[in-house]
């Protein structure tokens, strides 16, 4: 029979469920974002899917597989000394005159509404290895952010 004539299943036609996407690089992780991670884990290992619809289930299963993976490969570094900017410190710097404060973290700790940013986001990449007083370029601009101060993280 010709592939033309055949009756297509429904499910051929429904958007395929990828994986959620892993960020590149390494899994750096601050002990926040540790102990974060296994409490995500626990919390999604303790839903009983089996009340739920497929769908739900395997949404919750592919959410789960996520956090799984991102525990397994979870890279504890070592506290910042707070001497220069490095992941795990918390960074005030001035940028277009205005200064702000902002917290170096593990991508899945990142959340910059909170002040916490990713190590490999380009703000933090231009800061990297900066000590106070120093001006660094930033977005096509030589000397744009000015390292104010540098803490090291609160892990509460």
């Amino acid at each position: 029979m010709s592939v033309a004539f055949r009756r297509e299943s429904d499910d051929e036609h429904m958007e395929p469920k990828f994986e959620l996407p892993i960020p590149l690089g390494p899994n750096w992780v601050t002990a926040r974002g540790l102990r974060l991670t296994q409490e995500q884990v626990a919390a999604l290992e303790a839903i009983d899917t089996a009340a739920m619809d497929e769908e739900a289930a395997k949404k919750h299963k592919r959410v789960l597989r996520y956090w799984r993976m991102r525990l397994a490969t979870a890279e504890l570094r070592p506290a910042a000394d707070g001497e220069t900017v490095a992941f795990g410190t918390r960074v005030t710097y001035r940028l277009n005159r205005q200064e702000k404060t902002v917290a170096i973290v593990g991508d899945d700790e990142a959340d910059p509404h909170e002040g916490r940013i990713s190590f490999s986001a380009p703000l933090a990449r231009a800061m990297m290895d900066a000590e106070i007083g120093e001006a660094v370029d930033f977005a096509g601009k030589e000397s744009a952010i000015e390292i104010m101060e540098i803490g090291v993280v609160d892990e509460a």
